[in-house]
């Protein structure tokens, strides 16, 4: 996505959450919007513990009560996405500049890639039933990541 496209998403995205404060007459504080932001100047699922460190870091003064709650109005705002990667770990990822993917999920060191959505679920989702409205979706897949892999077929090799 090209930087003045994603920067327009990105002011929309401020924009959005500034409307959902106003509707429910919630100030619109700063560290609220540097959470969002955060969140949306990575690619990566962040877990509280990580947004806390992040938030202290620049400055600001915040418990993790607040970053808990400032989450959950980013989830009702439709602006995030609490994910858990098999690990019991919530972690968040944002949503408007992120199309449906799936995760690849390395059961070794945890790593983490995500993938384009493949046409076979995207079929499965579009043959929903009428009583039910799909939002979004998602796709976790176990196994090893190349280095993991290739660690792994070295010790089998050096038993032989």
């Amino acid at each position: 996505m090209p930087a003045n496209e994603e920067k327009n998403k990105e002011l929309s995205v401020k924009q959005r959450l500034a409307r959902f404060l106003e509707n429910r007459k919630m100030r619109k504080t700063s560290e609220r919007f540097a959470i969002l932001d955060k969140i949306y100047s990575s690619s990566a699922h962040i877990d509280v513990a990580t947004l806390h460190q992040a938030m202290l870091a620049d400055g600001f003064q915040v418990s993790r009560a607040t970053v808990y709650n400032t989450l959950d109005l980013l989830i009702e705002a439709g602006l995030v996405r609490r994910i858990t990667l098999g690990d019991g770990v919530n972690r968040y990822e944002r949503i408007l500049v992120v199309n449906n993917h799936h995760h690849l999920i390395c059961t070794r060191c945890g790593k983490v890639k995500e993938m384009k959505a493949v046409k076979v679920v995207e079929d499965l989702i579009a043959h929903k039933p009428r009583s039910f409205e799909p939002q979004y979706y998602s796709l976790y897949i176990y196994g090893l990541c190349s280095k993991c892999a290739k660690a792994d077929k070295a010790v089998a090799k050096e038993r032989k």
